[in-house]
């Protein structure tokens, strides 16, 4: 069977173009606002109704919503509306739209201008995770480049189209990842939740119609211009169409940012040397968290490895997410309270504070985590988690079930849930050691 391997789409330029693929020449070289030119001359409504929706584009940034979809529900005849770019690239272990910004800033700016001018938009906001610093270095050096070029700014391209792009930093918390957070941010209040509906497509940014789409979804829009939306969705399997980038991360020989068409299975990622190379040290697979720190875990087994990267397939067999494209593997030298602690911590830490069960229940999980962990646990301490984690998403299980207006309080459910799924034996017997 032949070794599974990247397709570069989206990272194909910087991987073939690394000493000036963020600059304007390097872009341009490798056939860059090429896709734009072409989107300018079709009709706008056609752009997203019939190529995104052909290609099957689904959010890369966690929930995987249509694109197209997305878009659709905009209401007619509703002006001024705003496109806003989540960039805020928080989840642990995720690196990839970092990657993006940093070495190919002006495809996401390229793609930003195609989205702009399918939904009628002419202000389009970037919000940027604080931290990338490069990345915003060379994404503002990109934005000025362009509107000199006439890439960006009045009259693009000699269309008619006006687009102007503002780049926001963000200050660093992780909870304006969340799209109404991060709209809050951006208005200048503090970075919270808002209650839905309504929802940003009617009243977003500055209580106007607004589309929120990632950094890798804009930067893949493109491609699917220029391949065309149906030859796009020949890539992939089911509706989990195209490629996706995965930050593979933890106990393998190639950590990295990898982009392959959806289909391949968790061991293709972990284990192909053109991949993830396998586990270190000749090791094996004790459990991994396949999409990013928010998601359920899966195990070393081969039921779990063999399992296609398929966003509706781990959902509906395995209760589990692709997420953020954060694939996180652990070897059998690891102690799952432990890893279960660290991120209880995190996300006990980046609590807003604004839903009373997630300001104190992810305290109090990261608390009994800790005993657990570092040999204090009680044997009543596993089912005192389960009880804690019911009361912020009921049923635990559930899809959807949450008490919290945004899902980071459930996020820090899903260690605890996978615990008592695959570690109960594990997790007392240490507990009855400390007692």
């Amino acid at each position: 069977m032949a070794q599974a391997t990247e397709t570069r789409i989206i990272t194909k330029r910087l991987r073939d173009r690394p000493e000036d693929s963020w600059t304007l020449a390097g872009f341009t070289a490798s056939g860059g606002y090429e896709a734009l030119r072409k989107a300018l001359a079709m009709d706008p409504k056609a752009i997203g109704e019939e190529q995104v929706a052909a290609a099957g584009l689904r959010g890369r940034g966690g929930a995987g919503f249509p694109t197209g979809t997305k878009w659709s529900f905009l209401p007619e005849g509703s002006y001024p509306r705003y496109l806003v770019v989540n960039g805020d690239e928080g989840e642990p272990s995720t690196f990839k739209d970092r990657m993006l910004v940093e070495y190919d800033p002006h495809q996401l700016l390229e793609g930003i201008a195609i989205a702009s001018y399918a939904i009628g938009c002419h202000k389009a906001f970037i919000y940027l995770r604080g931290e990338f610093a490069l990345g915003y270095e060379r994404l503002e050096a990109a934005r000025r480049e362009a509107m000199a070029a006439g890439f960006l700014g009045e009259n693009i391209l000699g269309s008619g189209f006006d687009l102007d792009v503002v780049i926001h930093r963000g200050a660093g918390a992780y909870i304006c990842g969340e799209e109404t957070a991060l709209l809050s941010s951006l208005e200048g209040d503090r970075g919270q939740p808002r209650i839905r509906p309504p929802f940003p497509a009617v009243a977003g940014l500055y209580a106007k119609p607004t589309v929120v789409n990632n950094v890798e979804t804009l930067s893949t829009l493109p491609h699917i211009l220029t391949m065309g939306g149906a030859e796009y969705a020949k890539l992939g399997v089911n509706r989990s169409t195209g490629t996706r980038i995965f930050s593979v991360s933890g106990h393998v020989n190639r950590p990295g940012n990898y982009e392959v068409e959806l289909g391949i299975t968790f061991r293709d990622l972990i284990e192909s040397p053109e991949l993830g190379g396998g586990v270190r040290n000749g090791g094996r697979v004790k459990f991994l968290i396949p999409g990013g720190a928010s998601s359920q875990w899966l195990t070393g087994s081969d039921e779990h490895l063999d399992a296609p990267l398929d966003m509706d397939f781990v959902q509906q067999n395995f209760g589990v997410m692709l997420g953020s494209g954060a694939v996180m593997v652990y070897d059998e030298t690891t102690n799952p309270a432990l890893v279960a602690w660290r991120l209880a911590k995190f996300f006990a830490h980046e609590s807003c504070g604004k839903c009373t069960p997630c300001r104190e229940g992810t305290g109090w999980i990261e608390k009994v985590l800790y005993r657990i962990s570092h040999g204090h646990g009680r044997p009543q301490d596993l089912d005192l988690l389960l009880d804690v984690g019911d009361n912020i998403s009921p049923g635990l299980n559930a899809p959807f079930s949450q008490t919290t207006i945004c899902p980071l309080g459930p996020s820090a459910v899903s260690a605890v849930v996978s615990l008592q799924k695959y570690f109960r034996d594990e997790v007392l017997a240490m507990c009855r050691g400390a007692a």
